[in-house]
Formats: C-alpha cells, structure tokens, sequence
C-alpha cells in the first residue's frame, strides 16, 4: 500500500499533475511570461493577450512519470486572475 501525501504546490491526478499559478489583471490582458514551478524546477509560461481567468496551460512531459515505462504525464498550469479590488482615480481613468 502506497500513501500519497498532498502537496502545497501540486495536486496529482494519474500521472499528470495541477497547479494554480495567480497572475495579475496586466499579464492577462496585454501578455507576456511567468515563472512556474515543475518538479525539475523553474519553467517559463507564455500568458497570450486577453487569457481569461481559469485558462488551462499544458507542460508535455513535466508531470509525474509512468510506473511502467520511461515517459512521464503533463503539468497542467490553470491561471486565476487577480483583480485589482481597489483603484487609484489615476489607474481607474487609464482602464476607462
């Protein structure tokens, strides 16, 4: 009997693992790159213009590998949003 004990970063659904990275409302709407954790490391993650919050990313080959066989299962990142909950009159004429 093997007992497996949750992670703080990762949840493990086979051999594919989940995380949840937050990125800000500026990445999601305009673009660019984050850092994310994988088991090997740190990897990079290109966030497209106009991702929703929610959005599913696949890392082939970052999850955990198969028990029988030298092939390994995805990380899959899945980005939240985070929403500014209080604005400057400054930083709310610019969004307008």
């Amino acid at each position: 009997v093997v007992h497996v004990k949750e992670h703080e970063v990762f949840e493990r659904q086979g051999d594919d693992l989940f995380t949840d990275v937050p990125i800000k409302f500026t990445l999601a709407t305009l673009g660019g790159t984050i850092q994310v954790p994988t088991l090997q490391g740190k990897a990079t993650l290109k966030i497209p213009a106009g991702t929703q919050s929610g959005t599913t990313f696949r890392l082939k080959g970052r999850g955990m590998p198969q028990l029988r066989g030298g092939a390994h299962g995805d990380q899959l990142i899945r980005v939240h949003v985070e929403v500014p909950t209080t604005l400057t009159s400054e930083q709310r004429k610019k969004l307008e």
